[in-house]
């Protein structure tokens, strides 16, 4: 049901598009039927089918059994005038250039009907591709935690294209086909309805032999997505673990590994394949399994002469019939095709349809700055809803105030500070900025408030102006170039081969770690931040590099209220305060001096560092 709602959301748009095709199929169907009834008089005057003389009938205002009569026996009567007057080649030509006008007609409005649908197919698409970026970006961190990249890489990707390709391309047959089943059903049923019972009779058996194919479709291409989503989740890995791949002589394994998935996913997709490749065969033997019927039972009616029919109409009544066929086979295949499209659909809806449950407050209050304080309360969070990972959390942060968190990995320090900006939700206690619960202010304006500096520093493949703007581009060229200078970043990029026009490469990968950190201090700066968190921000670098970060640092910390993540110890010294975290919990706290003459926790990791 939700699948059905959001496909009538992704079309509701686009209804005039197709309204639009729906009004071109029905006239195409009328002028195609219409060019079928041209064959009538080529078949009974010019061949000399029938030797019958036609007389003109008025118009009447009879039934449609009546005015379908009329219009028989007057487009023979014009035949044979025509005839008398011209002669039959003549009239043959004339009668051609009829059904090739008539012709014309239904493609000019089929094609119109069909062009129509572009605008609706790449719209779709396009809005599909839009809802599930926009909702990756609103998600919580914590889902990403528990999904694949490789598996969400496919989904945005593959399964739309799937979709494109399935649903979305279907959507010309599935407008077209009924238009024209019903055309010409209503055509079968004017010219004989006892025939055209006994076909209804048939179509039942041919409609389950098709059916049988498609019953699994849905459920191979949903597993098949899935391995490929392990292929790309794998190549995905191995590019982001190339090196240890190479350290460790693991090609082989690695290879191996790939090969299972991609077997898999080949043996899977062979199936779906062979599945899809049957439906037109099987519904082109089927079909002409009917039209045998069908010739069998209108044969007999004929040579008992019951009156229901003559030979010539049931010539015409064939001809409808076998164009009936290719309507119902194009649907029949549109639906494999929406089958398997479903499958990448129902992927696509596990992202659209996951729970945010970091929400906005109804009426939410914006902040502008931070005045007094940032205070936590009996704090506790878990992640599944089962296991704590912070105990009882309470910590005081006054404004212009240093405080670092130091403890053993896994101890819960960047889990404290992710609450703060609400990358999760708290599941006990408060989090207050100035008195007011976190919970209750603008996400916006309280993520305004924050700026972060991280042990891996995320830069994106743009230049290095945009990656210092980012998030402010309106920011002026004086602003970037100060903030770099006070992030010790400006001399190194003037340095490169366009300046702050060079483009840094995939996650930064043109620059070392320090240049790379130094174009993360040179974006917090340029943010002005009233609160400053800092995860483990110079662990990862050398020796001039740590100094030239640290000084960038210190001029970030200048008269901020800033949180600190380290794990050298010598870096966090002039702390206002130093919490020691251990298993969730704050087991100490003090300053430098403080700490070392407890002789706990913090003493234990000061002389380790030491050795």
């Amino acid at each position: 049901m939700k699948h059905k709602k959001l496909i009538i959301d992704l079309l509701r748009p686009y209804k005039w598009y197709m309204a639009g095709t729906l009004g071109m199929n029905v006239v195409a169907a009328f002028f195609n039927v219409f060019s079928f009834t041209v064959l009538l008089p080529i078949l009974q005057i010019l061949f000399h089918v029938n030797s019958e003389h036609y007389s003109f009938i008025e118009w009447g205002t009879g039934g449609i059994r009546d005015f379908v009569d009329v219009a028989k026996n007057n487009g023979y009567y014009y035949s044979q005038q025509l005839i008398d007057l011209y002669g039959p080649p003549t009239t043959l030509l004339l009668l051609g250039l009829m059904l090739s006008f008539l012709t014309f007609l239904k493609t000019a409005t089929y094609f119109l009907g069909s062009a129509l649908l572009m605008p609706l197919r790449t719209g779709v698409v396009r809005d599909i591709r839009s809802r599930i970026y926009d909702k990756i970006l609103h998600l919580p961190l914590s889902f990403f935690s528990e999904e694949r990249k490789g598996d969400i890489l496919t989904r945005v990707t593959t399964d739309v294209n799937e979709i494109d390709l399935s649903i979305t391309s279907s959507l010309d047959m599935i407008v077209k086909n009924p238009i024209f089943i019903i055309a010409y059903f209503f055509t079968l049923v004017v010219i004989s309805w006892k025939l055209t019972l006994f076909t209804i009779l048939v179509v039942p058996a041919m409609a389950w032999g098709i059916g049988t194919i498609g019953k699994k479709l849905k459920s191979k291409s949903l597993i098949m997505m899935q391995k490929l989503s392990d292929s790309v989740s794998q190549v995905e890995e191995t590019l982001g673990g190339l090196r240890i791949v190479k350290a460790f002589i693991a090609e082989r394994m690695m290879r191996q590994r790939f090969e299972r998935t991609n077997n898999e996913y080949r043996r899977l997709a062979n199936k779906v394949a062979i599945r899809q490749s049957a439906a037109h065969p099987v519904s082109e033997f089927l079909g002409t399994v009917m039209i045998v019927i069908v010739l069998w039972f209108g044969g007999i009616l004929i040579f008992r002469g019951t009156g229901t029919i003559d030979a010539n109409l049931f010539i015409f009544y064939l001809v409808i019939l076998y164009t009936l066929l290719q309507p119902i086979k194009d649907l029949s295949k549109a639906t494999y095709a929406i089958q398997k499209g479903m499958a990448s659909l129902e992927r696509i809806c596990m992202i659209l349809d996951a729970e945010n449950n970091i929400l906005e407050a109804p009426e939410p209050i914006t902040v502008k700055g931070l005045e007094r304080e940032i205070s936590f309360s009996h704090v506790s969070f878990s992640y599944n809803g089962n296991t704590e990972v912070l105990h009882d959390i309470n910590l005081s942060i006054p404004k212009g105030h240093t405080i670092a968190l130091v403890g053993q990995s896994g101890a819960g320090k960047s889990t404290l500070v992710d609450l703060i900006p609400r990358f999760h939700d708290i599941t006990g206690g408060s989090i207050m900025i100035d008195g007011q619960d976190i919970r209750l202010l603008s996400i916006k304006s309280l993520r305004s408030l924050i700026g972060a500096v991280h042990q891996e520093s995320v830069l994106f493949n743009d230049t290095i102006r945009a990656n210092i703007a980012f998030g402010m581009p309106d920011a002026s060229e004086e602003r970037i170039v100060e903030a770099a200078r006070i992030a010790n970043a400006h001399d190194f990029i003037m340095e490169t081969e366009h300046g702050y026009d060079t483009m840094v490469g995939d996650r930064g990968g043109k620059l070392s770690g320090g240049q790379r950190q130094r174009i993360s201090i040179a974006r917090a700066i340029l943010k002005n931040p009233p609160i400053l968190i800092l995860d483990e921000a110079t662990s990862a670098l050398d020796t001039e590099s740590e100094r030239l970060v640290q000084e960038a640092l210190d001029r970030l910390m200048t008269s901020r209220t800033t949180i600190a993540i380290a794990h050298r110890l010598s870096t966090v010294k002039s702390a206002d305060e130093i919490c020691v975290m251990h298993q969730g919990r704050i087991v100490e706290r003090g300053t430098h001096e403080e700490l070392l003459a407890l002789g706990g926790h913090y003493k234990h990791l000061y002389d380790l560092q030491q050795l």
